[in-house]
């Protein structure tokens, strides 16, 4: 019986892929140093392991975070520069937040003042998390900070509608929570991490900037609105479910004789609408959302002050999650910094298409490079691949240089895999539903974004005069 397991697909394609890394890490092929040879072989590696789940993500990042410094393959600043990052920080403060909303009861609260309104059917359920998930979009500037305040209401939600773990109801409400707090944020430009990296690189390096509206009306009607609601169509046919009566679990919460705790709640509420409020206005105060996050983890984790006990504290935080993302992070760092993202951009540019007067050839071709880059740098580090060579992809396709930036807004809007973008695997980590479930809608919503939408916002870029 192991044996047969072992000969199933996905072990034997990580053989053969282990097998490619150790003859790259022996016989690197031509135009590839030593060093570029074996880190490929290794990001090939983790990248399998990530995509099958043959072992737990967190294992991957060991595996990779261990080979990259034994084999000197890169330094141990690169390597675990992700722990450093905002995004980390983000996550570890979502995690207490996400805890205290619960802790506090106004997960609860909030899921039983909405129910009434999206519980109406199935498909207004999904529909509507869907909608708040975006309006979301344009008050928070961050990813995870929407999916610690969405996705706990979301499973409060669940309980009432009688949706178990594992069931359709539960994965399809998690699914539309992790990609509606996220994908849709891709056309407003402050509110997640990949746009901010490409607004910035796109200024200092070809001071280009980018104003708001100009961002937003190029952007989310077509990758905002039109593909929410084709990822909404496409779960509710994923994912089928009825309705039905609360669970027991969720009945006995309601009717438990507990006391509430006002001053708790009032003192979670107050904390949450500060925190809120500097969200939304970062661009004023200047700091960052990451660090405003860490300064209300730290109070909702204050004695005496906060509702997130040492235990409560040891029971929200997975340091599994965060091991994965700082190894998401690693690995886009160590394909720039070898220089394999700029040659795997330079390879595609040779391959792809491109020439003067092929707008929409143009168009996809650029999409489609964005979006394989994003499969082997993560999605934060498209941007910092690609904007570097805009200029000389400009001069070859004839485009503009604004134009040829926008291009990769539209391919790493569109992840493939939901170990690509970070904010995707923490909300379904919040969930507690499988990861996998998402990939089922992630990899279809992919290639309708490619194969559909990518030429409907080539028109709609030619109505607008980009092209």
């Amino acid at each position: 019986m192991s044996a047969l397991r072992f000969l199933s697909p996905r072990p034997l394609f990580l053989l053969l892929v282990v097998l490619a890394a150790l003859w790259l890490a022996v016989l690197p092929p031509v135009g590839l140093s030593i060093v570029q040879a074996r880190t490929l072989g290794i990001v090939l590696v983790t990248l399998v392991l990530w995509s099958t789940g043959l072992v737990p993500g967190y294992l991957a990042s060991l595996l990779l975070f261990a080979v990259a410094i034994i084999a000197h393959l890169a330094t141990p600043e690169v390597v675990f520069a992700g722990f450093g990052s905002t995004a980390v920080w983000l996550i570890v403060s979502g995690f207490v937040i996400g805890s205290a909303i619960g802790i506090s009861g106004w997960g609860a609260r909030l899921a039983e003042a909405v129910g009434p309104v999206l519980m109406r059917s199935y498909p207004v359920l999904i529909g509507g998390l869907m909608a708040v998930s975006m309006l979301l979009g344009f008050v928070m500037p961050s990813s995870v900070g929407r999916a610690v305040v969405m996705v706990p209401i979301g499973m409060a939600i669940a309980d009432r509608c009688g949706f178990g773990k594992g069931s359709n109801g539960r994965i399809a409400i998690a699914s539309v929570l992790a990609i509606g707090c996220n994908v849709p944020s891709f056309a407003i430009l402050p509110s997640n991490i990949p746009n901010m990296i490409f607004s910035g690189a796109a200024e200092t390096i070809w001071q280009q900037h980018f104003g708001y509206m100009e961002y937003l009306v190029l952007h989310y009607p077509v990758m905002g609105v039109l593909k929410s609601a084709l990822a909404v169509v496409l779960i509710l046919r994923l994912f089928p479910a009825e309705i039905g009566a609360p669970l027991p679990e969720a009945v006995r919460r309601l009717n438990e004789a507990r006391p509430r705790d006002r001053a708790a709640e009032i003192r979670v509420a107050v904390v949450l609408l500060v925190t809120l409020a500097l969200w939304v206005t970062d661009s004023l105060h200047g700091v960052n959302p990451a660090w405003v996050g860490l300064g209300t983890a730290i109070v909702l984790l204050m004695p005496g002050v906060g509702v997130v006990t040492p235990t409560a504290f040891k029971g929200t935080v997975d340091f599994g999650i965060l091991l994965f993302v700082t190894g998401a992070l690693a690995l886009g760092a160590m394909v720039n910094g070898s220089g394999l993202g700029a040659m795997l951009g330079h390879k595609m540019e040779a391959i792809l298409p491109l020439g003067p007067g092929r707008d929409f050839v143009n168009f996809m071709s650029l999409t489609v490079m964005t979006m394989v880059t994003g499969l082997f740098s993560t999605v934060p580090g498209a941007p910092a691949v690609l904007t570097p060579m805009a200029q000389d992809l400009a001069d070859v396709t004839g485009l503009s240089l604004p134009a040829v930036l926008m291009t990769q807004v539209v391919g790493f809007s569109s992840p493939i895999f939901p170990y690509q973008v970070g904010p995707l695997v923490v909300a379904m980590q919040l969930s507690g539903e499988k990861i996998g479930a998402l990939a089922r809608v992630t990899i279809p919503l992919a290639l309708i974004s490619l194969v559909v939408l990518a030429p409907v916002d080539f028109l709609w870029w030619k109505l607008l005069g980009w092209i």
